[in-house]
């Protein structure tokens, strides 16, 4: 009973003040380049544009110029809710594509030999070390010949080129982590290499399924340089709108609503997955 008390004596202020140290840089980082964004773009969408694009002034003549306008704009117009869609559609499509190339190859990788993995990871992520632009003109090169340039197919390429290592890494961080003497005594038990891989392998790599769908969905539902570069004029997405409207259009207020409403279902997608892939107890 005394060990208890004060080992928990000995933790307790020096512990918080070190959790606190710890957990002070990630929470400036988060309000000072997300929070306080957020917050600047949330007060944007309820302004009015000025006469010559940006953002009218917030007061004129002693009142608040501010509006509901944009808001009534986006959901008084099916184009925008179209455009919203197939976001989600291409974003779903790129994400489930990346799922199917990754697992086999993240699962060779983890019951690959121990000497080799580190070479195979570094494989995987090797296209980083270029430019990614320079990798987006090299696909308009191989799809131009091949007259698939501009069109939806060239966009869903290009995504999953780029976005197949963000699955490929959480996969492997989870496939390596399982212990093949459980498949060895369902083998024992009777169960083909099937079944295995439906009761035992699947199911606990479903944490780093969760993780890589989320690593590459929603960076795909922001994504606008691969739909421009490699889309026609009916492939643009939410990306490409919200760039229209701050440096084209200058419509600053319906850039800012665009950006808001984006940023919510982002939130609540990774939320979503966050609730999905944590591990679940087995009731007794």
């Amino acid at each position: 009973m005394t060990e208890r008390r004060s080992a928990r004596h000995a933790g307790g202020p020096g512990e918080s003040l070190t959790r606190w140290l710890v957990s002070l840089p990630p929470t400036l980082f988060l309000l000072v380049f997300f929070l306080a964004p957020a917050l600047l773009m949330l007060g944007a969408s309820f302004r009015e544009p000025g006469d010559f694009g940006g953002l009218a002034p917030a007061r004129q003549d002693g009142q608040w110029n501010l509006s509901l306008e944009t808001y009534r704009f986006f959901f008084g117009d099916w184009i925008y809710a179209e455009i919203f869609l197939r976001s989600f559609l291409v974003a779903a499509a790129t994400t489930l594509l990346c799922l199917v190339l990754a697992y086999p190859l993240a699962l060779a990788i983890a019951r690959s030999a121990r000497r080799h993995r580190d070479l195979l990871v570094l494989l995987v992520i090797l296209p980083f070390a270029s430019n990614f632009l320079i990798r987006i003109y090299a696909w308009i090169i191989v799809l131009g010949p091949a007259d698939l340039l501009y069109s939806p197919f060239a966009v869903i390429a290009g995504m999953v080129y780029v976005h197949l290592p963000f699955m490929i890494l959480p996969l492997y961080t989870n496939l390596e982590k399982h212990d093949p003497a459980l498949l060895e005594a369902a083998q024992d038990l009777g169960a083909d290499t099937w079944t295995r891989f439906r009761r035992i392998t699947l199911p606990l790599s479903l944490p780093g399924i969760w993780a890589g769908s989320a690593l590459v969905f929603i960076p795909v539902l922001g994504m606008f340089a691969i739909p421009e570069l490699l889309g026609g004029t009916g492939d643009i997405l939410v990306g490409n709108l919200i760039k229209e409207q701050f440096l084209e259009s200058r419509d600053w207020p319906l850039g800012a609503t665009l950006s808001i409403l984006l940023t919510i279902a982002v939130l609540l997608l990774a939320g979503i997955s966050a609730w999905a892939g944590r591990p679940r107890r087995s009731s007794p």
